[in-house]
């Protein structure tokens, strides 16, 4: 669950905007590359979702840290501050 509500925040926050691409390369060994031959391996579709799966990995690390400093002032305020809180922005709507 708070994983989920993580990735939300992380799309809210940093958006992605997936209508332009650009082309990154990389050098690996000739044996690879032939084996991926002979597998008829796409590298694009694999590096693509290892690509994403880290950059997703490394921007929750980044969020949990930026929770783990707010911790501190979260605590300070009161479950009863929070539901006023929401009882006052619902009545002004």
């Amino acid at each position: 669950m708070k994983e989920t509500v993580l990735s939300y925040l992380l799309v809210l926050l940093f958006g992605e905007n997936l209508t332009q691409s650009v082309t990154v390369s990389t050098k690996i060994p000739k044996q690879l590359k032939e084996k991926m031959q002979r597998l008829k391996i796409k590298p694009s579709k694999i590096l693509r979702k290892a690509l994403e799966d880290e950059v997703k990995k490394r921007e929750m690390e980044e969020l949990k840290e930026e929770i783990n400093k707010l911790k501190p002032l979260l605590e300070k305020v009161s479950m009863d501050d929070i539901v006023k809180s929401i009882r006052e922005d619902r009545e002004n709507r």
